[in-house]
C-alpha cells in the first residue's frame, strides 16, 4: 500500500437516511442517487451539476458533507452523486480513471468519461435540463476527473470546479470548445500539493514503482486560461471565506477574463493555510453553486 493510497482512504462513516425527494437513474453500473427539485421555473429548463467524489469515498459519502441537495430548490437544478469504480483488489476502493497521476492504481482500463457523459445524457433527456448549463464539482480524484470530462466533453461541459484537483500532465492541444474553469486548493494540502507533485504506485509484482507528475493550482489554471484563449494576465477579486476554521476571508481569488474566447474563463481560488479536505464554512457549497450558474455556456 502506497503513501498516497494510505493518505487518501479515509473511513467511511453512517450517511443516514435518504430524503424523500433522492431519485434513482441506473446507465449500466448501479443506482445513482438523483435530487431533482420538486417545481421547476416555468421559463426555464432546470441546470444539471455533477458531483464526483474522492478516491476511496462515494457519491452519498461526499454529498452528505457539502450538501448541495439542499440547495436544488432555491437554485432550480438537478444534482446527480454517483460512485467511481471498485479496484480489483485490496480495500476494492472506489476511484476514477482520471489521468495518469490519479487515481487508477491498479491499471484498470475503465472508461470513466464516457461512464460519466452517458449519465448527463440520461439526465438531460429524462429531466429536460438545460444544455447550456451542465457543470461538474469534484473534490481530489473527482477534480481530476473533472478536467478530464472538461477536456474530452468540452461541447458539453459549461465549467467545472475542482477542490484539490489538477488538470492532466499532458501537453494537450486545445479542446474544441471552451470551458469555464475553477479551481479551489489549499496551500497546505498535504495529500495533492498546491505546488503539483508526484502519485506513486507499484506498476507491477516486482514493486517497482512508477512516478506519475500532476501540475500545481497555479500551472492548472494558467493552462486553461491558455486553451481558453485568455491571456495570463491576471486580476484579483474580493476575497472568500471557504474554511471556518480559518480567521477571516482566507481565501484569495485571481481570475483569467481577458482575451477569452466565449464561454471560457480560468478562475484559482486559493485557500492560504487550507488543507486537503478544508473544514467548509456554511457558505461553502453556496457559493460553489452561483459561481457555476454564472458561468453558462454562451
Amino acid at each position: 500500500m502506497t503513501k498516497i493510497r494510505a493518505s487518501l482512504v479515509i473511513c467511511l462513516f453512517c450517511l443516514g437516511s435518504i430524503t424523500t425527494d433522492t431519485q434513482t437513474i441506473n446507465v449500466g453500473r448501479g443506482d445513482i442517487q438523483v435530487r431533482v427539485p420538486s417545481t421547476t421555473n416555468t421559463e426555464s429548463q432546470p441546470a444539471l451539476v455533477v458531483l464526483l467524489h474522492g478516491y476511496s469515498h462515494t457519491g452519498p459519502l461526499r454529498e452528505s458533507e457539502w450538501k448541495f441537495g439542499e440547495l436544488v430548490e432555491e437554485y432550480d437544478f438537478v444534482l446527480a452523486y454517483p460512485d467511481g469504480t471498485r479496484e480489483s483488489g485490496g480495500n476494492q476502493n472506489t476511484f476514477w480513471n482520471a489521468s495518469a497521476a490519479c487515481c487508477n492504481f491498479r491499471g484498470s482500463d475503465v472508461d470513466e468519461s464516457t461512464y460519466i457523459i452517458s449519465i448527463i445524457n440520461r439526465l438531460t433527456d429524462q429531466y429536460d435540463i438545460d444544455p447550456k448549463r451542465i457543470y461538474l464539482v469534484g473534490h481530489s480524484n473527482g477534480g481530476f476527473m473533472s478536467y478530464r470530462i472538461a477536456y474530452d466533453h468540452s461541447e458539453t461541459i459549461a465549467a467545472i470546479a475542482s477542490l484539490a484537483g489538477a488538470a492532466a500532465n499532458v501537453d494537450h492541444p486545445a479542446p474544441a470548445h471552451p470551458v469555464h474553469v475553477l479551481q479551489i486548493h489549499g496551500t497546505a494540502d498535504s495529500v495533492i500539493a498546491y505546488e503539483g507533485g508526484n502519485l506513486n504506485r507499484f506498476e507491477d509484482t516486482a514493486g517497482r514503482e512508477i512516478s506519475h507528475p500532476y501540475p500545481g493550482a497555479v500551472e492548472t489554471v494558467e493552462r486553461w486560461a491558455s486553451y481558453n484563449g485568455c491571456t495570463l494576465q491576471k486580476r484579483s477579486a474580493q476575497n472568500r471565506d471557504l474554511d471556518e476554521l480559518l480567521p477571516g476571508a482566507e481565501t484569495a481569488v485571481t481570475q483569467h477574463t481577458e482575451s477569452c474566447e466565449n464561454g471560457g474563463s480560468s478562475e484559482l481560488w486559493t485557500i492560504s493555510g487550507g488543507a486537503h479536505s478544508p473544514d467548509i464554512s456554511d457558505s461553502f457549497s453556496r457559493q460553489i453553486v452561483q459561481w457555476l450558474l454564472a458561468h453558462p455556456k454562451p
